[in-house]
């Protein structure tokens, strides 16, 4: 709230030589001030009252701010670029702000919205009819991978192991090959006629002098069998996947896909209503993040990340830091003339003129203050 008008002294208003002071010290003000608005704009500086006095301040710093708005973010950035991290901020500054506020906080809806609708934009954009994959990923990356995974023979024949040597491996291929073979014999008998019902009379008579399920042991046969059979296969692969095999394999693979337009990644999605794969993609992400990032697990392994960098760079300024995402004075410079037109609004607005004014009358509200411009003292 705005402090009502001093009253002013008959000193002030009369005296010649404290009206040549508010001359001379308006003629400074008006000489160092840029000169954006004209004198008979401004109020007597004859007849100053205090409210006067802060109206003519305000007026003067709104123009020397809005003057000197670039050079202003120039001096501060180097000023700041010279600061050390760690005298502001500490690693438990860091893990507070990722833990109570990053982490804490779900990612909103409206946040969701807009990276579906992106994801949606990229991948459906009609540019991707006319841009090869070869564009998006080089032959000699393709190259690389190959040769990585070639080279890591343990890790294949495990990865193989686990695929075909494993025992529910041969469980499936049990069940696979015995309700096949039963099926085509329940279909086989029935078409038969009389040496079908011959024959399952014989299949009963068997069960009977064994006590024994013949099912059950064509699916003892089978599995065993086919365990021995899975060994073979797993060595087979391992055999003939060799390193250089695995290599040749990937890359004559993406020599076949690599003329391919990017739009040719739609055929595995679906954009329709009801089953819109991003949407599906996006929310078993969502779902996943939602419950990591409240875990210990996902916390612990923050916390050891935010302290390893921080330890790295705890000693480098806030200039050093920036150079690391290539933002350098060019770039605030820049930033700077662009966001000027922001800057200028943001010291005209009414709030930071509120804020001017309320300090420039709680300056002259000071008792020593009041006392010194009642006296005419300057």
């Amino acid at each position: 709230m705005t402090s009502k008008p001093m009253p002013q002294s008959k000193d002030i208003r009369n005296s010649d030589t404290h009206a040549k002071s508010s001359v001379d010290n308006s003629e400074s003000l008006e000489n160092s001030a840029p000169k954006s608005k004209s004198v008979a704009d401004r109020t007597p500086l004859t007849d100053l009252t205090i409210d006067g006095l802060v109206e003519a301040q305000v007026r003067f710093m709104q123009q020397w701010l809005r003057s000197q708005a670039e050079p202003l973010v120039m001096d501060a950035w180097q000023w700041l670029g010279a600061q050390p991290m760690q005298q502001y901020i500490s690693c438990e500054d860091l893990q507070h702000l990722l833990n109570e506020w990053i982490l804490s906080q779900p990612m909103s809806e409206l946040m969701r919205t807009d990276v579906r609708d992106i994801l949606h934009t990229i991948i459906y954009h009609p540019v991707n009819d006319n841009v090869p994959l070869s564009e998006l990923i080089d032959d000699s990356q393709i190259d690389t991978l190959a040769n990585y995974i070639g080279s890591h023979e343990q890790q294949r024949n495990m990865l193989i192991h686990s695929l075909i040597g494993n025992d529910t491996f041969a469980d499936l291929l049990t069940q696979t090959l015995y309700h096949a073979i039963n099926d085509f014999m329940e279909t086989t008998l029935d078409k038969a006629g009389g040496v079908g019902k011959l024959m399952k009379l014989g299949r009963s008579s068997f069960e009977k002098a064994t006590n024994r399920n013949l099912d059950d042991k064509l699916q003892a046969y089978l599995h065993r069998n086919i365990k021995d059979l899975t060994r073979r296969a797993e060595a087979n692969a391992q055999e003939h996947l060799s390193n250089e095999e695995v290599a040749r394999l990937l890359i004559t693979g993406w020599a076949r896909l690599k003329d391919e337009p990017v739009s040719q990644l739609q055929a595995y999605l679906s954009d329709e209503p009801d089953n819109n794969s991003l949407e599906l993609i996006e929310a078993n992400v969502q779902q996943s993040y939602n419950r990591l990032r409240i875990s210990p697990y996902l916390r612990s392994l923050v916390s050891t990340s935010v302290e390893t960098g921080y330890a790295n760079h705890q000693s480098d300024t806030f200039a050093q830091l920036a150079a690391g995402l290539h933002i350098d004075e060019q770039a605030i410079a820049t930033l700077s003339t662009a966001l000027l037109p922001l800057a200028h609004d943001a010291i005209d607005s009414a709030p930071f003129t509120d804020h001017i004014r309320t300090m420039l009358h709680a300056f002259y509200a000071q008792p020593d203050i009041k006392q010194t411009v009642a006296n005419g003292v300057s």
